[in-house]
């Protein structure tokens, strides 16, 4: 996964400044908040504010019991920012397995399928597929994202295996020595749309 060290880098340099996006900050309820907008582009690919929401609202609920005042708002920053750098490197990862060409053969993805109705919804077809609704989940793209999951699980394993951990402070050097070589299309492009709607009161 070398194609990877060049956009990671990007992201991890870029992520360095996130800190002043509202999506990103423990807004007090008088401030205007975004209903959604872009929080990054990894390649192309948009990842929304409330995919970065999504992903990080259970731990939130967590915290929000946990701590209060500035206490409470670091916390939800560094969940935030953690969150949108997960999905950045989905993001990446998921793009290297389509650049090299790989597959995951559909009856893996339909087994995993099956896998989770049993286990959750007793073997009932009819109450997954209800709950999936629910929650705004359609099953074909239920499927897409049990798929990307486990390309996600599968490219990480082999990195692991195949390559050793590079620091941030090395990634952030060679940047800094090959700095043209990332004057391509190569790149992940920091956003912010602001969306009027109502106060999020969470």
């Amino acid at each position: 996964m070398r194609s990877l060290i060049r956009p990671f880098a990007i992201a991890l340099l870029a992520l360095a400044g996130l800190a002043g996006l509202p999506i990103l900050r423990a807004a007090s309820a008088a401030e205007p908040q975004i209903v959604d907008g872009i929080a990054a582009i990894v390649n192309g690919e948009v990842i929304t504010y409330s995919q970065v929401r999504a992903l990080s609202a259970p731990r939130e609920k967590l915290l929000r019991s946990q701590f209060t005042g500035n206490e409470l708002e670091n916390k939800l920053l560094e969940l935030r920012q953690l969150a949108l750098k997960d999905l950045i490197d989905r993001r990446l990862v998921i793009q290297a397995f389509k650049k090299e060409s790989y597959q995951i053969p559909d009856h893996f993805v339909d087994q995993r399928m099956q896998e989770i109705m049993r286990e959750s919804f007793g073997g009932d077809r009819n109450t997954f597929i209800k709950t999936l609704e629910a929650q705004n989940y359609t099953l074909g793209e239920f499927k897409e994202k049990e798929m990307e999951r486990m390309i996600v699980a599968a490219m990480r394993s082999h990195n692991v295996k195949t390559n050793s951990i590079v620091s941030p402070t090395k990634i952030e050097d060679y940047y800094r020595k090959h700095h043209e070589e990332f004057t391509t299309k190569e790149q992940i492009k920091l956003r912010m749309i602001m969306i009027s709607g109502q106060k999020d009161t969470a």
